[in-house]
């Protein structure tokens, strides 16, 4: 049976059950992640990192939650109260909701009921994850909004058209996806990739899509809605205690949430690694839950990753290359995607297909000499210099150490 055949006979408290499981696990991950990352980072700057707070510092992240909770919750005289308080709960909220269709395993036996580690499973489950993502990013406009501050206000205006931005490229990098799995269900786009990962057969659309999810999470070197540098603390910078580790947790949980969504449509979600599938099946099928969140830590070790190596974007040089670069780049690797499917689904000879994709090739390669050779000129044009003589006198440049001290 498929998973959407499982989940459909779910009693209700299995379904109470399941989110419970989820919604714990997103909590530890959370825990977990702001130490890994401290202990990353640390390891890649050569220091030492959380060390005190229990073993190796593992309950450093706990404590400072603590310490949030137990801190004085202010409110600015100029905000809106209501929706000041309510920004940070629809961010956290949207956070959360988006695990609902993210299958985290394959027919597992659960307190006796056969059924799979999936809230629901919807026939258009990633555009539930894509409008799940447009609201959660609702949370930090209010909270700019609602602070009554210059800075937060900018900080949720960066924000809105940052993800505008790196969304429209985000969804057009899923649309191969559907066009090869020919389905919106994030369980039938697992079971498509039974022979090979999506990551492989749609590697440009991976890169596009790994490269849009730094970008909807606010993560560096595209963490401008919180720019310290300029913005103080961007959209956050009135909230303190709880309301702040609302945001804090909703940053988190929304980078394993890309990740598993990431997981899910590339990596093969749940499925064990090539030459590993007789895995699967360890432990009455549980061990792909093992599997799958082992692929959801690899990425996030690669935003941890990125965090430690890489500076700020300028916000020109983010917004130049989502517009120009990644939505253009989509949109022709979606026609290259349609125009290969459709051949090979018409029995097209091989000779055709590969006389397309080099033309394809052909062009791509004509264009990009193109853009660089007028890049080449502009640059030339700048490095002419205006010689002219200036219309005001110009003392004399000291030429020797005699000069220089009666001058």
């Amino acid at each position: 049976m498929t998973n959407a055949q499982l989940i459909s006979q779910d009693p209700g408290w299995i379904i109470a059950l399941k989110g419970l499981i989820i919604f714990a696990a997103c909590v530890f991950l959370t825990i977990m992640s702001v130490w890994g990352e401290r202990r990353i980072v640390a390891r890649m700057q050569q220091r030492s990192g959380p060390n005190r707070v229990g073993k190796f510092g593992l309950l450093q992240a706990l404590v400072d939650g603590v310490k949030l909770a137990l801190k004085e919750d202010l409110i600015p005289k100029a905000a809106d109260r209501i929706v000041f308080v309510i920004a940070p709960i629809i961010s956290t909220t949207a956070c959360f909701m988006a695990f609902a269709v993210i299958p985290m395993t394959g027919p597992v036996n659960f307190f006796g009921q056969q059924t799979a580690m999936q809230l629901t499973d919807l026939s258009v489950g990633v555009l539930y994850v894509l409008a799940i993502a447009s609201v959660g990013v609702y949370g930090i406009v209010l909270a700019g909004w609602s602070s009554g501050s210059t800075y937060p206000l900018l900080g949720g205006l960066r924000s809105s058209a940052q993800v505008i931005s790196y969304e429209v490229a985000m969804g057009l990098s899923l649309v191969a996806v559907f066009i090869y799995a020919g389905s919106m269900s994030t369980s039938e786009i697992v079971a498509a990739q039974d022979q090979w990962w999506y990551a492989v057969v749609l590697f440009p659309s991976f890169v596009i899509y790994a490269i849009s999810m730094v970008g909807e999470t606010n993560r560096a070197p595209f963490d401008l809605a919180e720019a310290e540098g300029e913005l103080v603390g961007g959209f956050h910078t009135e909230y303190s205690s709880l309301k702040f580790a609302l945001f804090f947790l909703s940053e988190y949980v929304n980078i394993i949430a890309v990740s598993a969504l990431a997981t899910t449509l590339f990596l093969g979600g749940y499925r064990a690694l090539p030459g590993l599938g007789f895995t699967e099946q360890w432990l009455g099928g549980w061990f792909t839950l093992v599997w799958f969140f082992v692929k959801v830590l690899a990425f996030f070790f690669v935003f941890v990753w990125l965090r430690g190596t890489l500076p700020r974007l300028r916000y020109d040089q983010f917004m130049k290359f989502g517009w120009k670069v990644l939505i253009p780049f989509s949109l022709v690797w979606i026609l290259v995607v349609a125009t290969l499917r459709v051949m090979s689904q018409q029995n097209a000879p091989q000779a055709l297909i590969f006389a397309f994709v080099f033309t394809v090739a052909l062009l791509y390669l004509a264009v990009t000499s193109l853009i660089d050779r007028q890049k080449t000129k502009l640059a030339e044009a700048a490095k002419i210099i205006d010689t002219t003589q200036p219309s005001f006198p110009v003392p004399a440049i000291p030429t020797s150490r005699a000069e220089q001290l009666n001058g």
